[in-house]
């Protein structure tokens, strides 16, 4: 019972995350002020709600001796799990336009973390989860870095016209490659710096995960081979 209902609750979470993420990315899309658009500050609201619950049920089944390690391990997924956005319009604060559309991104941290932990606990061992996990986090760095860097290029950056330049911009830059398109916001210089560093930091972890598999499958296959 008590796997069934962390596996729901798991997959309940990581759909909400998606649906999310779409309605972020619609919005950015569209230019639309999220503040006054009551559908998405309701939608994300219960998106936290729901977050919330998953981490104080997860600590409710983690039982007694486990409970304080589950703390020091998961605190962040509820700091990351209130809907700040929400917090800032019933107290009527007013911290600009670029801080609130950073406070819009918290919730999806919490959703990569969501999607990196079921993309681990489907994976068949170890290795796999590990890769599947880095190549969540790394593709949705890469994704909302592009979504912020549109939001706050078009318009400013004349090498910025479409979405397409952002991405690319995105991509280009998590490789340590670089592209013409240089961020003229500071937003955008701050997200380009955060996808170097994650790009520095992540693509070595997947090369290493990637030689581990290839050095099994090597000497799996030498291990078949001999017992023929």
């Amino acid at each position: 019972m008590k796997r069934l209902t962390l596996d729901i609750l798991r997959w309940v979470v990581l759909v909400l995350s998606l649906l999310l993420i779409v309605f972020i990315s619609v919005d950015t899309f569209e230019r639309r002020p999220f503040l006054q658009n009551h559908a998405y500050m309701t939608f994300q609201f219960w998106v936290c709600v729901v977050f919330m619950a998953d981490f104080f049920v997860e600590l409710a089944l983690a039982g007694r001796g486990m409970r304080r390690g589950y703390l020091k391990r998961r605190w962040l997924f509820l700091v990351l799990s209130v809907p700040w956005l929400n917090v800032v319009q019933w107290m009527h604060w007013q911290p600009g336009e670029s801080a609130l559309y950073w406070l819009r991104f918290i919730p999806l941290a919490r959703a990569t973390m969501a999607m990196a932990i079921v993309t681990g606990y489907v994976s068949r061992n170890r290795v796999s989860s590990m890769f599947a996990s880095y190549v969540v986090v790394m593709a949705a760095f890469v994704y909302f870095g592009s979504l912020i860097f549109f939001n706050a290029e078009l318009g400013v950056n004349p090498m910025v016209r479409n979405y397409w330049n952002a991405i690319w911009w995105a991509c280009m830059d998590a490789t340590t490659i670089g592209c013409q398109i240089q961020p003229v916001t500071p937003a955008g210089k701050i997200v380009g710096t955060v996808l170097a560093l994650m790009g520095v930091m992540v693509f070595p972890l997947i090369t290493v995960v990637m030689t581990t598999k290839v050095q099994r499958y090597y000497a799996s296959a030498k291990q078949k081979s001999a017992t023929k």
